[in-house]
């Protein structure tokens, strides 16, 4: 049960106490729109990003949502039982921030991983127990500029939560209510493998060019058809099944100056998530004996041309 739960036929009216482990452009954007509708939120983080949220607070630019000043407590690791635990950092950095939050805190609670790729799901739950960990994905675009200031482009916030459906109807009608579009399915693979097949051809073209989508789907558009093809076949020997033809679409219909979260890490210089992206997808392509020739090529160009710089 959660900490304090209410009945899965209750609704959210009861504030809940969150923590946001790692308050970036998906953390602090949760963060915000929980603070506003009336929960306790708690953002971790390391001591310069707490000092800066210390001092400045956390604001929010939304496209959607508007101009959002939140009120947030601050801490370097959580100290206290809470009802929901967001993981929002970057996979890269997983392993070290999984180190504020202690287990024995969050037995009680919810624990939302909202990363990219697939295999985290797997080494939270050895740390938080099975029951604990829901494994979700988040569809939005927002970027931290600067600590604790967030700006969200996308018109739409969207997340799919896996498991069963009256368990997680409380939580499902919390993030409804501060403004989140939430679908719940008790398929973990149905949740988890689209948007992998989605982000890896994405992520990699992008990073690889250095060009937005809308250049990447005109200039580079053979490269995209085959490891959207590619990503879709390893999706539905995972469980997944996936159309490409509606994957391209969803190219074709995105904003032409988009660039991915990684390619903007590397414009910045910080480490990519390339091997949760794209090489979680070559190990299951390998798994199930699934051909990937471009996608396998792309990796080895970015990660020859990672090391040049």
């Amino acid at each position: 049960m959660l900490a304090s739960s209410p009945p899965a036929t209750e609704t959210s009216a009861r504030a809940w106490t969150v923590a946001v482990l790692g308050p970036g452009g998906v953390g602090g954007l949760l963060a915000a729109l929980l603070s506003r509708a009336g929960h306790r939120v708690i953002c971790l983080a390391g001591e310069a990003t707490a000092h800066w949220l210390r001092r400045d607070g956390l604001r929010v630019r939304s496209a959607q949502f508007g101009d959002i000043d939140a009120q947030v407590e601050v801490d370097t690791e959580l100290r206290q039982p809470v009802d929901l635990c967001l993981v929002t950092v970057k996979q890269t950095a997983l392993d070290q921030a999984l180190t504020r939050i202690p287990p024995g805190l969050v037995q009680g609670a919810l624990v939302l991983p909202l990363l990219n790729g697939i295999e985290h799901t797997a080494a939270l739950r050895r740390r938080y127990g099975a029951r604990q960990v829901v494994p979700g994905a988040i569809r939005v675009a927002s970027t931290r500029v600067a600590p604790g200031r967030i700006e969200h482009g996308s018109p739409f916030t969207e997340i799919d939560l896996a498991g069963p459906a009256d368990r997680l109807a409380p939580l499902e009608a919390m993030l409804r209510d501060a403004g989140v579009r939430v679908r719940v399915s008790e398929d973990e693979s149905a949740v988890l493998w689209p948007k992998l097949a989605f982000l890896a051809p994405f992520a990699l073209l992008t990073t690889r060019y250095g060009l937005t989508i809308g250049d990447v789907r005109t200039r580079h558009r053979e490269e995209l058809v085959a490891l959207v093809e590619e990503a879709a076949a390893v999706s539905s020997a995972g469980g997944a099944p996936a159309d490409p033809a509606a994957v391209l679409t969803m190219y074709d219909a995105f904003p032409p100056g988009s660039k991915s979260s990684m390619q903007r890490d590397a414009e910045a210089g910080r480490p990519l998530e390339l091997d949760a992206i794209v090489g979680a997808l070559l190990r299951a392509a390998a798994r199930h004996a699934v051909a990937v020739p471009v996608t396998a090529r792309l990796v080895d160009e970015l990660t020859e041309q990672s090391v040049r710089r």
